[in-house]
């Protein structure tokens, strides 16, 4: 499985790190996801953006970056000349503080955050390891050593998963489902294609359930 680094990545994303993990009573066999590490920067993407739910619909959080000569995905420095971490961590509390798990994962989450890696890649894949162990997912990601051009691999998904185009992952998975959310009945209903985080503090322990559609 071939995926591009994210940022608090999608359900799209994490449906696919789940896809091949085997799920038994006696024992949990990882999946292997390759991390696309030879890439240049892509901006307006889920590299350094992704999609929670809050009061008023859906909001949008972004990790700024240095834009410099050289943007290879593993060398993109984070901006931290602005509070957006404390924006950030404000934004998720208004967000989700009612919600069931929320306060069970606060703490520790803020604190990893706090941690302000120089790099995107070091940030975002500290936070896909963090999600990855409270959503069960079995499965330690791998930087890629080339490029390979779009096309030349099977289970190639580092362009099926983007905020400005459709996605079909989740259908594709049979995982088109709702999963209760706090802000629902003020929404009119469920609201697809959020972050993982969205899934994680509503569904805490479950959430593998929802990923595994089990």
């Amino acid at each position: 499985m071939l995926l591009s680094t994210a940022y608090f990545p999608p359900l799209a994303w994490f449906a696919l790190a789940a896809k091949d993990m085997t799920l038994s009573p006696d024992r949990v066999l990882p999946s292997l996801v390759l991390l696309e590490a030879c890439e240049n920067y892509q901006k307006q993407s889920y590299r350094n953006r992704c999609y929670i739910l809050a009061g008023d619909g859906v909001q949008m959080l972004q990790v700024p970056v240095v834009h410099a000569a050289s943007m290879v995905i593993t060398e993109v420095r984070i901006d931290y000349s602005t509070p957006w971490l404390l924006r950030t961590q404000r934004a998720l509390d208004a967000a989700y503080q009612t919600s069931a798990y929320y306060d069970y994962y606060r703490d520790e989450l803020f604190a990893r955050m706090e941690a302000r890696p120089a790099t995107l890649w070091e940030w975002n894949l500290s936070l896909i390891r963090w999600c990855l162990q409270h959503t069960g997912v079995a499965c330690e990601p791998e930087p890629t050593a080339v490029f390979s051009a779009p096309g030349s691999l099977t289970d190639d998904f580092r362009f099926s998963i983007h905020p400005k185009q459709p996605c079909t992952v989740l259908a594709d998975l049979g995982l088109e489902k709702p999963y209760y959310q706090v802000f629902r009945d003020r929404m009119g209903g469920f609201t697809p294609g959020l972050s993982i985080l969205d899934l994680l503090f509503n569904e805490g322990p479950d959430s593998i359930l929802w990923l595994k559609n089990l």
